[in-house]
């Protein structure tokens, strides 16, 4: 009787998705998709076309709250090596840094209203927040995806204000959506979950505050 082989301790296991380093075309366009540039041209753009160069410095406050406060809360904790990374791939490490955007943004939301902010640029603010009340709580069992969700709010907000001509940027929220599977950080489900749900829900609250 011949004995059972066994493996060889060096053989390597077939990966179930390719390695970062093997992949960096998603890499780039994860990066560059990311929620928090997103955001931040977001509130740019609106804000321009809002209230022109007064817009944009309301734009840029808009982005503190919403994106860049945010980021550096994520930074920080990614640098002391309480989260996995910049991305939150550990859903795990999401629900803190979340909770803290949450409070940023009402905050903003807060400091909008008194300060009487541009009409769009605080209805961007309010389509934040609501993108992240459906979210999170998701979040806690599930892992939606927050790229797919910042990018189809996005094309669907710009699609509101500058008109139906930038709803070829669908193709980008496909090709965000594309990268974070290729990476293996997602499945299918959770970015059309993130773009159906969460992009559903900013656009729908930014057309009503707007």
């Amino acid at each position: 009787m011949t004995a059972p082989t066994t493996a060889s301790p060096h053989t390597p296991e077939p990966a179930e998705t390719p390695p970062r380093n093997k992949a960096p075309a998603a890499r780039l366009v994860t990066e560059i998709g990311a929620p928090w540039v997103l955001i931040i041209a977001l509130f740019l753009a609106v804000g321009a076309h809002d209230a022109g160069w007064a817009g944009l410095g309301w734009g840029l406050a808009g982005a503190f709250f919403a994106s860049l406060g945010p980021m550096a809360l994520i930074a920080k904790g990614t640098r002391s090596g309480d989260y996995s990374d910049h991305h939150l791939t550990e859903r795990s490490h999401r629900t803190r840094p979340l909770l803290g955007a949450v409070g940023l943004v009402v905050a903003g939301l807060a400091l909008g209203k008194l300060a009487d902010a541009p009409n769009q640029v605080y209805a961007v603010m309010a389509a934040m927040l609501a993108g992240l009340a459906v979210t999170v709580p998701i979040t806690l069992r599930w892992k939606i995806s927050f790229h797919a969700g910042v990018a189809a709010a996005l094309v669907g907000i710009l699609t509101l204000v500058f008109g139906p001509a930038v709803s070829i940027g669908w193709l980008l929220v496909a090709v965000i959506a594309w990268s974070r599977v290729r990476l293996g950080d997602h499945t299918i489900a959770q970015v059309l979950a993130g773009a159906i749900i969460a992009g559903g829900a900013a656009t729908l609250v930014f057309w009503l505050a707007a």
